[in-house]
């Protein structure tokens, strides 16, 4: 391999890493705030705990 080869595989090296850095956090914030929301959505969708019963048969 030359230098010159060399350098433009290091050069393309760095900026796949460069997008993957910039790409990763951003899905994994999406992901996060889409579980988020569904986890509301189920949680208001859910009926409300019965109270009147005890937690326990004792």
């Amino acid at each position: 391999m030359s230098y010159r080869e060399y350098v433009i595989a290091a050069y393309a090296v760095f900026a796949a890493m460069l997008l993957w850095d910039f790409l990763v956090p951003k899905l994994q914030i999406r992901a996060a705030l889409r579980a988020a929301r569904l986890r509301s959505t189920r949680q208001q969708a859910a009926p409300p705990p019965d109270t009147e019963r005890p937690l326990s048969r004792d």
